[in-house]
């Protein structure tokens, strides 16, 4: 059951954080990963729409409408921090259905949502700037309608489809800024000087980057102003490819070695029982 008293202070909260500094807001794709996370001490999570369809046994992008809304609850509900989640496009193309479909998501208990410009279509990959903002301006509409507080992304996808125009994203971003979106992401990013110049034009409102560049660090990428960093679909991934070199091994070799690069089952058991002790108690999990 969702406690509205502790919705609004995640949602609180999420806000909070997006005033000054830099936070990392990791993306978990399960119950289990997000009360992990959480335990780590990470002020906020967010979903991610590749984990959770791989979860469900889906290819990103996949998954209903439904599902989603179902995943995102879960995700809200297991963790005490906020979480925002990765609506993707809103799981429509018009205006009116990501609206219907935003309160929606606002009704699961999450702190924050994004809305993408990209259509799923290869040959018209990105909506029209027009469209776009139009999608953003009703996700805002919807959201305010709520009088919840949910903090609204806009995400300008051209680097991650292979478009890769600094000055359409920018151009996107700030239209975005301008339709109400709270907080500006552009995914796909990795040079320096195009993470700063994306910082400079939406100001004085927060970036989200996607921080899965090697050799980054929280220092480098706040340095260059970004308030908060999340790395998508890469720690599912992470997960998966333990997984994958364990599996194949067992049946291409016959060998089981990579079975003993796996996470302790003892300290993993007692975590999630140590887990369950303390959200039974009515205590916090964060430790």
């Amino acid at each position: 059951m969702i406690d509205p008293a502790a919705v609004a202070a995640k949602r609180a909260e999420f806000r909070r954080l997006h005033e000054r500094g830099c936070f990392v807001i990791p993306n978990p794709w399960d119950v289990g990963s997000t009360r992990y996370l959480q335990h780590l001490g990470f002020p906020a999570l967010a979903t991610t729409s590749s984990g959770c369809a791989w979860a469900m046994g889906k290819p990103d992008n996949g998954v209903t409408v439904d599902d989603v809304l179902a995943h995102i609850e879960a995700i809200a509900s297991a963790a005490d921090v906020p979480v925002s989640a990765d609506f993707e496009r809103g799981y429509a193309d018009d205006p009116e259905g990501v609206a219907k479909n935003v309160a929606r998501a606002v009704a699961t208990g999450v702190a924050g949502l994004s809305i993408e410009d990209s259509t799923g279509d290869k040959s018209a990959p990105l909506y029209e700037l027009a469209h776009a903002t139009d999608r953003i301006r009703a996700a805002r509409a919807a959201i305010d309608g709520t009088k919840s507080g949910v903090l609204l992304t806009g995400r300008a996808e051209g680097f991650l489809i292979g478009r890769p125009d600094l000055d359409d994203v920018i151009a996107r971003l700030v239209a975005y800024a301008d339709a109400g979106a709270d907080c500006l992401y552009a995914p796909g990013v990795r040079r320096e000087e195009h993470h700063a110049a994306i910082v400079r034009a939406v100001a004085p409102r927060p970036v989200n980057v996607l921080a899965t560049a090697p050799g980054w660090t929280v220092a480098r990428y706040e340095a260059i102003g970004a308030r908060r960093l999340s790395v998508g679909g890469a720690l599912a991934l992470t997960a998966w490819g333990g997984f994958e070199r364990a599996a194949k091994a067992i049946a291409e070799t016959g060998s089981f070695d990579a079975l003993g690069g796996g996470a302790s089952f003892a300290a993993i058991n007692a975590f999630f029982a140590a887990d369950v002790t303390s959200r039974g108690s009515g205590g916090r999990t964060r430790t």
